[in-house]
């Protein structure tokens, strides 16, 4: 089993100024008024139009639709920052600053607090990645939410089987890892940490799994008994790193999850290429 199933279990000038010199008096008639400068006006931020009733709220199991594409799935630049619905709310996604209503982003999944990486601005607003849905974004209004700072990034390299963990743009640790295979690829593209699960089985080294946001590109590909799953990244009982074999997700050393558990925080982006 390697996509993580089930529910999430619960486990952030002063100016130097020297003696006044004689200035010559102007000619006359030379004199000319500088003109006032005049501020640009601030551009407005985009109305958000009211949430219909019976929007749809994203779930472990079930994501938004009518969401866009994310822009730029493979950006080299870091999410530092993540939005957090305020506790016992939650906040509308919409398709575009000032656009449609899509879907409710909960404060948390599972009994797990929500947290999603910031990914753009514009006027007011802020784009996020969406749980439950792959290489998609959604828009956000401005209240009913705190901004909180993400330090780390988590990135795997598919051809060398490589997972690197960085902190502050500086890279702290990387190991060697198992990926997806070709019938049930590790998704490319940037997702993040949702939240902890923990699973029963010796598979796992005993240890919790980082389910991810992401979810099998080919849901039909990894079979019945994990409809529904994540992909995420968990220890692996036995040595069998550098390998094409999961179904889509990233097994680990157990010393190495155990340092992601110790040290990532949900909402810390993950970066999967190839």
């Amino acid at each position: 089993m390697a996509i993580v199933a089930g529910v999430l279990a619960l486990s952030v000038t002063g100016t130097g100024c020297g003696s006044p010199k004689r200035r010559a008096a102007p000619a006359p008639h030379s004199s000319v008024a500088s003109p006032t400068p005049v501020a640009s006006p601030a551009e407005p931020i985009p109305t958000a139009v009211a949430a219909p009733a019976g929007l749809h709220t994203i779930s472990y199991l079930t994501g938004p639709e009518g969401l866009p594409a994310d822009p730029t799935p493979m950006s080299d630049v870091q999410a530092t920052t993540g939005l957090r619905p305020a506790s016992g709310s939650t906040v509308v996604l919409y398709d575009a600053p000032g656009g449609v209503p899509r879907a409710h982003l909960p404060a948390d999944i599972s009994g797990v607090p929500v947290t999603v990486p910031v990914v753009g601005r514009q006027t007011g607003w802020v784009a996020v990645l969406t749980p439950t849905a792959n290489r998609t974004i959604g828009w956000v209004p401005p209240g009913g939410w705190t901004e909180v700072p993400l330090r780390d990034r988590l990135v795997v390299k598919r051809s060398a089987h490589q997972l690197t963990w960085y902190r502050d743009g500086q890279a702290k640790e990387t190991w060697t890892v198992t990926i997806g295979s070709s019938a049930t690829p590790t998704p490319l593209g940037r997702t993040f940490v949702l939240g902890r699960s923990t699973l029963p089985g010796s598979v796992y080294a005993g240890l919790d799994v980082l389910a991810l946001g992401a979810v099998p590109d080919d849901r039909e590909a990894v079979g019945p008994e994990l409809a529904g799953a994540h992909v995420g990244i968990h220890a692996w009982y036995r040595n069998e790193f550098g390998r094409n074999v999961s179904n889509g997700c990233v097994r680990m050393p157990p010393a190495a999850q155990s340092v992601l558990l110790a040290e990532i925080v949900p909402g810390t982006e993950v970066m999967v290429v190839d």
